[in-house]
């Protein structure tokens, strides 16, 4: 199993330093980002849920969502908290193990939790949280310094970002709307001095990073593309060689490496 926690800190600190530690072997990456002011903490392996509690508990002791500044969209410090099934777990584990979260955060941590999933897709949550949707577990109300929780149960997919060479905020927003599928999620962000296309890749092995690279680069220069996290190795695979460079994609940074340097 593997868990993918967005935690609303990405500046250095003490309290990255905390989360970080509280990842504890289950830890297989760690990306930041300082402008959107947000962590992403790959987590795999057997204890995958303990420690996805972990770093919801030091998250929600040392965090302040009131005075969080940062572009990505966020409801709370433990912002999201996907589980993802690999080979040797089911989308049924994941769901459970979700639920189980969700639970405990909400009774534990007095933190309410929206469920998305089969039931609702993410971006549908972060709209209506607290304003049609009342929390699936812990109080109605947002936890007075961490907000709120969306736990969910999906299959692998990339968070990818495209930084454009020059360009406007107009600009990107166009682009995402040029992208945006069933299988692409995505945003134009101002970020620092520079505009960013922000995607999620849900279907990544379908429509992967060559893909959205060389549908967005017929019209906007692009300066880098970033993967946040890990891909898995049948990406790469499925990648021609001499495009990883330019597309931001290693070997070392597949599940798959990661996995086996724990072995």
């Amino acid at each position: 199993m593997e868990c993918v926690v967005n935690v609303s800190e990405g500046r250095e600190g003490e309290a990255l330093d905390a989360l970080t530690a509280a990842g504890g072997a289950a830890l297989l990456d760690l990306h930041r980002d300082l402008h959107h002011n947000r962590a992403v903490f790959t987590l795999a392996g057997h204890a995958v849920e303990e420690a996805a509690r972990r770093v919801a508990r030091t998250a929600v002791e040392r965090l302040d969502l009131r005075t969080h500044q940062g572009v990505h969209p966020r409801i709370g410090v433990v912002d999201v908290v996907p589980f993802v099934p690999l080979e040797g777990s089911t989308f049924d584990d994941a769901l459970a193990a979700r639920d189980r979260f969700a639970a405990w955060a909400g009774e534990v941590l007095d933190l309410p939790c929206f469920l998305y999933g089969p039931e609702r897709p993410l971006p549908d949550l972060r709209r209506r949280a607290f304003r049609e949707l009342t929390p699936d577990t812990g109080p109605p109300q947002p936890h007075p310094t961490a907000g709120g929780c969306a736990v969910g149960a999906r299959g692998l997919l990339l968070a990818y970002n495209l930084w454009l060479d020059g360009g406007t905020l107009e600009d990107a927003r166009r682009l995402a709307i040029a992208v945006r599928s069933e299988r692409v999620r995505a945003l134009g962000l101002v970020v620092g001095d520079h505009v960013q296309l922000s995607m999620n890749l849900l279907s990544p092995l379908d429509v992967g990073p060559k893909d959205v690279y060389d549908t967005v680069v017929v019209t906007a220069a692009i300066a880098r593309a970033e993967l946040v996290g890990l891909a898995p190795r049948a990406l790469l695979d499925a990648t021609p060689k001499n495009r990883w460079a330019q597309l931001d994609l290693d070997v070392s940074r597949t599940i798959e490496a990661r996995l086996g340097r724990r072995s």
